[in-house]
């Protein structure tokens, strides 16, 4: 593995690992779980097998982790929020082959204070984070748990 420009270690976050869709949001918002660290919040859910397509073009969904980031309005102008956003997401390229090998959609929703915290601080803190993502999402029977809950007939309510 290489180095860049600055020193740190070569790592790879392409595209395809980037979660875009508006529905992936809500979807992982919805039915997945959240873990919460002094800088940002983590909304994570397993994904189950990929959806096969009626048509010749295969899967619709990719294998793999993929990683969204939320930076609301409420943190500033489009300055701040860009600078939080690539703080956040070269923090994540740095830890992400790692942690992440699971079909798991995760959201970084970062806090006000990503802007201010060292580097090293908030790189430590999204990989401690990745790592509970991975070990929470690889417990057995992680994809039941993300199933939609049926309510019980109401006869066996009434016990």
């Amino acid at each position: 593995m290489g180095s860049t420009v600055n020193g740190s270690p070569k790592a790879a976050f392409p595209k395809s690992a980037h979660l875009l869709k508006h529905a992936d949001f809500q979807h992982v918002y919805e039915k997945g779980k959240r873990h919460f660290s002094g800088n940002l919040t983590v909304f994570f859910l397993l994904r189950g097998k990929p959806v096969e397509s009626s048509d010749s073009k295969g899967p619709v969904e990719l294998p793999g982790p993929r990683v969204g980031f939320t930076v609301g309005k409420v943190l500033g102008g489009s300055v701040v929020r860009n600078r939080i956003r690539r703080r956040t997401r070269e923090a994540v390229r740095l830890h992400f082959s790692r942690y992440l090998a699971l079909p798991v959609d995760v959201i970084l929703h970062p806090k006000k204070s990503v802007l201010t915290v060292e580097f090293a601080e908030l790189s430590r803190e999204i990989e401690r984070a990745l790592e509970i993502v991975a070990q929470r999402a690889a417990l057995p029977g992680a994809v039941e748990a993300n199933k939609p809950r049926t309510r019980r007939p109401s006869a066996a309510r009434a016990k």
